[in-house]
């Protein structure tokens, strides 16, 4: 799946509080659903495998992966949660929520279930995630219930850029907590990547950032390739490269302006890479969108 796609679709996002000694039996969904333990105590099954959640944990139920749930304790449970389709399909608004395990379904619910891509390599999230600090999720989650619930003009698509925006916020925090060093020093990373982000109309070099943020060039590039994926450099570049593309794409400006007002040394360099990036030079990427 490419994240460039990513259009997703919320069947349910709703608040709920639950009373001791409430379960859900053993069942598979066709789709998502993000469960947030906001009070109380949860048994969850998964795949046989069980977990004792509590208050700030997260469970993502994942299509056609058997699960359970029961409230423990004599308190009653808190549980927002969002069921969803990360690729809006078109049936996805014909599709409910099932309560049944697999063995129940007929051939045509059988046909309903959802493509799993939030368990390939590239863009995977467990089946139960632990936050050091989970409130910036749960005002993240809270705002997508407000929005699913009041039925504001253009709400479904809003809701799709603030499930978009809780998932990469899920994913990249989830990574960051396997890797202690980026989480120490996530507040420098963030102001790092704000710096880059602002300095898009000249070319940025690694010594200028070691002087600028007092830290070893060689343990800078580590770092932001471990949170990021990519080395600052090349992040900067495509940052560069995208500013770009608007301006080939929205202005007249002669591309070799283009060129200087991001920072290229000239029409060959800017060229050269854009390409690299897009695939075709920009005087083609222009007439492409002409």
């Amino acid at each position: 799946m490419n994240s460039d796609y990513i259009s997703p679709y919320i069947r349910r996002a709703m608040d709920n509080y639950i009373p001791p000694n409430w379960g859900i039996r053993e069942r598979v969904i066709w789709d998502y659903e993000l469960l947030y333990v906001m009070q109380g105590k949860l048994r969850i099954t998964v795949e046989d495998i069980i977990y004792e959640g509590q208050c700030g944990d997260i469970f993502l139920f994942k299509p056609q992966q058997r699960h359970s749930i029961h409230v423990t304790g004599d308190k009653d449970a808190r549980q927002p949660h969002i069921h969803f389709d990360l690729l809006e399909q078109p049936d996805s608004p014909h599709v409910d929520i099932s309560f049944k395990p697999l063995s129940d379904m007929d051939e045509r619910e059988l046909q309903w279930f959802r493509p799993d891509h939030l368990s390939s390599p590239a863009f995977h999230l467990p089946s139960y995630i632990r936050l050091d600090n989970p409130r910036i999720f749960e005002n993240m989650l809270f705002v997508i219930i407000k929005e699913f619930e009041q039925k504001l003009p253009l709400y479904q698509t809003r809701l799709k850029g603030l499930l978009i925006d809780l998932l990469v916020y899920l994913f990249r925090e989830h990574n960051w907590n396997k890797t202690p060093q980026v989480m120490s020093n996530s507040n420098l990373l963030y102001r790092v990547q704000a710096y880059l982000n602002n300095q898009v109309h000249q070319e940025v070099r690694l010594d200028e950032l070691s002087r600028e943020f007092c830290i070893s060039k060689f343990y800078l590039n580590r770092l932001f390739k471990s949170a990021y994926h990519v080395s600052p450099i090349q992040y900067h570049q495509n940052m560069r490269i995208e500013k770009a593309k608007e301006m080939v794409q929205f202005t007249d400006l002669p591309l070799e302006k283009i060129a200087e007002l991001c920072g290229f040394t000239g029409i060959h360099t800017f060229s050269r890479a854009f390409k690299n990036k897009e695939g075709v030079p920009p005087s083609v990427y222009r007439k492409k969108k002409e």
